[in-house]
């Protein structure tokens, strides 16, 4: 079987920004498993992946505009100290998470000056280039209940648990 769309692809990678220091990886004997096609993983990474088989490795190199997007400097902003959770010590390089209408989003504190507080909402990755090494090491058709879904369920997916999980 190939990686196509629909298909639950399991795959240890590693990345890098091309210095060879990985800054994430699968856990040993615990590959990524995702639902190929459906935008869940960078999609400069999913297309390189279009095609492969169980087994094969392959070095991909994913541009910032097929990855994790440009670095916008519109998603700096300066704000008040006051914004931040009473009692709450702002440090540089911090992660936040703010609660928006769109749902959660991370923001990184960049600089601390006095009363304000400079944090950056693009995402840490934005503007680098990626360099994966990933290794395929399984492929298969997703269940009907997986597609409707919209994510892999099992090992390395989702799991629902005995309570369920409402998808509405």
């Amino acid at each position: 079987m190939r990686v196509t769309k629909d298909s639950i692809v399991s795959l240890e990678y590693r990345l890098h920004l091309g210095d060879g220091q990985v800054i994430d990886q699968s856990a040993p004997d615990q590959p990524l498993a995702y639902l190929h096609g459906h935008r869940q993983i960078v999609p400069g990474l999913e297309g390189a992946l279009e095609g492969l088989g169980q087994g094969d490795s392959k070095q991909v190199v994913v541009q910032p505009a097929q990855g994790y997007g440009e670095h916008d400097p519109e998603g700096v902003r300066v704000v008040p100290r006051s914004m931040l959770p009473p009692g709450f010590n702002p440090q540089p390089g911090q992660t936040l998470m703010a609660q928006t209408e769109q749902g959660d989003i991370p923001l990184r504190i960049q600089e601390v000056r006095g009363d304000d507080i400079v944090i950056d909402l693009n995402h840490p990755l934005a503007g680098k280039t990626l360099h994966f090494d990933v290794t395929v090491k399984d492929i298969r058709q997703a269940s009907s209940e997986e597609l409707s879904h919209g994510h892999v369920h099992g090992a390395g997916g989702h799991d629902h648990g005995a309570g369920g999980h409402d998808h509405a």
